[in-house]
């Protein structure tokens, strides 16, 4: 089965990729690895914003690393044209907006995560990062880049 199939079987819409909003490019492929500048959680319905353990809690974080995850996947298939590409997740960074004392930065990250493997199976399998930030850019609640092991191109 095909990982576009897979997405549709799994009622899951990617959205549209989002363009870089400074001096970078969302992505670039080189010697076998996709390496994708850091997504925000921008849902359909707006930028997902706030502090983790102030103004919001860990299951709003959760989510927004999952439309993190959404926006990385986009961004996977603007860069390589087919998700059949994708040999395997290598790493994604996250970086979560906290209050002081808030330590679920790994649990936040858990939604992305476990999307991937939703999506990949095996594949989706990654190392990770999970860091705490005392703000991100338009404030917003998470940010996740990613590295990705690429096929080549057919």
């Amino acid at each position: 089965m095909s990982i576009e199939a897979r997405i549709a079987e799994l009622g899951i819409v990617l959205p549209q990729p989002a363009a870089p909003v400074a001096a970078y490019v969302s992505f670039v492929e080189a010697n076998g690895l996709l390496h994708i500048s850091g997504q925000i959680a921008l849902a359909p319905d707006g930028l997902m914003t706030g502090r983790l353990g102030e103004d919001r809690d860990l299951e709003f974080g959760v989510l927004a690393a999952r439309v993190c995850g959404l926006n990385l996947v986009a961004q996977m298939k603007a860069a390589l044209g087919s998700l059949d590409r994708v040999e395997r997740i290598v790493k994604l960074g996250a970086f979560v907006t906290s209050a002081p004392g808030f330590t679920d930065q790994p649990k936040v990250a858990n939604g992305a995560s476990e999307l991937m493997v939703e999506i990949f199976g095996e594949a989706g399998k990654h190392a990770r990062s999970a860091v705490g930030v005392p703000a991100l850019p338009l404030n917003a609640a998470v940010e996740i880049d990613a590295v990705v092991l690429v096929r080549p191109a057919v």
